[in-house]
């Protein structure tokens, strides 16, 4: 028998925070039976928490979690072709495979993500402009649906519910296993190529010439005004061959230390995050990259999850929690002016990344198309952020740009859907697989998704 325990959740930015009744689905045989034992609760699968705002929360409802949900069902080393469950998380499938030879297609900016969520929010990583988004290496879905079946859809088979999940926020079910397809590496280190960039028409230049790296990304300064708006660390990479060298014993040191000292949760306080120290921290980390570009040979750990090695990072913006605002535009204008926004504001982002996507466009609610887009961080100021956050979202909308839902946390529901001009067709698709509205969340309750 289900049991449902109070709990409280939160994303990653610890805002908003909820509490729910919760259940841990530890077997895909028990998925019926929990859908059955909502007493006409709505339900909402719930991963790792790395989701940003409200996507993965519900308040008046019931939550599966679904971190039990672990296992490797298969995998065929000719292919790399991967079946597992939805729960595995993405530093599972490296520590598990990266010894065999194959690598996640698509990382995000933590490897602490679960497969389910990776799905739900068709994520994207540093190298969107060459492989897209995780749902393009999705082969198909075993997905729990309203009607308490278990139905496998893919590109061939329902296809209108694969397209309908890939990038559905979690709103056309819960996602209990699926294919994906790992690739072939040759071994654990990344070639990068770190460029200072001097100001922002100098990181547009950088980025045409970053065609041949798979990965890219850059850190950003969103303080600094005048000619040196923009500036940044642009780092780019791929992967190495076999014969590479890196100290992998002093990854090990590092990640030790940083183990035991480096916690959020000492910190958590955002008394030191303001104007002076923010403006301080870009200036060093800017400085300490010299001019030009510099080669290196790199673990891929603290290339593609820098943030990873501290604990509870999120615990730093203070018990408020942050926000980030992540957006994709069509235009370096639109950049440009969001820059401009966000300096005149008065309100500090401590952490900022740019990079430019490419064409591949899922369309329903995926987020990634064509464009540059800009994250950023800001602790938890109330209404004055929010107030920016208005202004940021009229300017995206008018560049024909759209915000990231799994980072979103308060965009209204006008502007949504100006943004997403296919959540129509998705609605149609998810209402006639869920006419009921079982599966529901605070973001889609919110959106007028459900």
């Amino acid at each position: 028998m289900t049991q449902w325990t109070m709990k409280e959740l939160s994303g990653w930015g610890r805002f908003p925070t909820t509490r729910s009744e919760c259940a841990l689905l530890e077997a895909r045989a028990d998925a019926r039976e929990m859908l059955e034992a909502r007493d006409g609760h709505a339900i909402l699968a719930h991963g790792m928490g790395r989701s940003y705002g409200d996507a993965a929360l519900l308040e008046r409802g019931r939550v599966l979690l679904t971190s039990g949900l672990d296992e490797i069902l298969g995998f065929d080393p000719e292919t790399g072709w991967l079946e597992c469950e939805a729960g595995v998380t993405l530093s599972e499938l490296i520590e598990r495979f990266l010894p065999r030879g194959f690598f996640p297609p698509v990382l995000p900016g933590t490897q602490f993500v679960s497969v389910g969520g990776a799905i739900g929010c068709n994520i994207h990583g540093k190298n969107h402009h060459v492989d897209g988004c995780f749902g393009d290496h999705v082969r198909a879905i075993d997905l729990l649906v309203a009607s308490g079946e278990i139905v496998r859809c893919s590109r061939e088979v329902h296809p209108e519910l694969f397209w309908a999940t890939v990038g559905g926020m979690g709103l056309t079910g819960v996602i209990l296993s699926a294919q994906i397809q790992l690739y072939r590496v040759d071994s654990p280190a990344i070639e990068v190529e770190t460029v200072r960039v001097e100001n922002l028409d100098h990181f547009f230049e950088e980025s045409s010439k970053s065609k041949d790296f798979t990965h890219v990304v850059s850190w950003i300064d969103t303080v600094k005004r005048g000619k040196a708006m923009g500036r940044g660390v642009m780092m780019r990479g791929r992967h190495a061959g076999s014969d590479a060298s890196f100290d992998a014993g002093g990854v090990d040191r590092l990640a030790s230390m940083l183990g035991k000292i480096a916690d959020g949760k000492n910190f958590e306080s955002n008394a030191w995050l303001n104007r002076f120290t923010i403006t301080a921290f870009n200036e060093a980390y800017f400085r300490k990259e010299r001019k030009g570009t510099h080669a290196s040979t790199s673990h891929f750990a603290p290339f593609f999850f820098p943030l990873d090695a501290v604990q509870n990072w999120n615990y730093v913006y203070g018990p408020r929690g942050f926000l980030q605002y992540q957006f994709v535009v069509p235009s370096r204008d639109a950049v440009r002016a969001a820059l401009e926004e966000v300096t005149r504001s008065g309100q500090f982002s401590f952490l900022s990344v740019i990079k430019e996507f490419g064409d591949q466009d899922h369309g329903g609610l995926s987020f990634p198309c064509e464009g540059i887009t800009l994250a950023m961080d800001f602790p938890n100021t109330g209404a004055a952020l929010m107030r920016l956050f208005e202004r940021l979202d009229d300017l995206v909308l008018e560049a024909g740009g759209r915000v990231y839902m799994g980072k979103d946390a308060r965009l209204s529901r006008p502007k949504m859907r100006a943004m997403y001009p296919e959540w129509v067709r998705w609605k149609e698709v998810r209402d006639e697989w869920d006419p009921e509205r079982v599966f529901q969340s605070d973001l889609g309750i919110r959106l007028g998704l459900v």
